[in-house]
């Protein structure tokens, strides 16, 4: 596996972990629902069953968001490199790594950071379209794009 395949493979597991994660909270909510509902009754018990409902709801909006995260990097092919920076790039701007894909956690593989960002940020959007050598400024920083991969 390529540099560039081991980090789509890592922030692909952290957003299929994101998934699993909510998908067992809506599992839990689900239950105690259900078990609250054979032993309770009265006001209380409303609040309760509308309380788990509203917070299942919010669960299923973020399951939802991390779903459709999922499926952009399941667009990307790790394996193909462009010339110019593109969606599923991995760029070396001031010795930086940066994976142009969605706005994630910072990683760690093989001792070296690796930022992802989203193509819609400052960062991204001044990265897109541009070729090795290309240098620009953001807030004060200069930048130069060293690799591509």
């Amino acid at each position: 596996m390529t540099f560039k395949q081991k980090i789509h493979h890592r922030y692909n597991q952290l957003v299929q972990d994101r998934i699993d994660a909510f998908r067992d909270m809506i599992s839990a909510l689900t239950e105690d629902s259900k078990n609250d509902a054979k032993g309770s009754a009265g006001d209380k018990h409303e609040t309760a069953l509308s309380m788990m409902h509203i917070e299942q709801e919010k669960l299923n909006a973020k399951l939802k968001e991390v779903l459709g995260q999922k499926a952009v990097l399941d667009k990307l092919d790790a394996s193909f490199v462009a010339e110019t920076i593109i969606l599923g790039s991995l760029v070396k701007a001031n010795g930086i790594y940066l994976y142009l894909s969605l706005a994630l956690p910072k990683i760690n593989i093989e001792g070296i950071n690796v930022i992802a960002l989203s193509p819609q940020s400052p960062l991204g959007n001044k990265l897109i379209g541009n070729t090795v050598g290309f240098t620009f400024e953001i807030n004060g920083t200069k930048y130069l794009i060293e690799e591509i991969n």
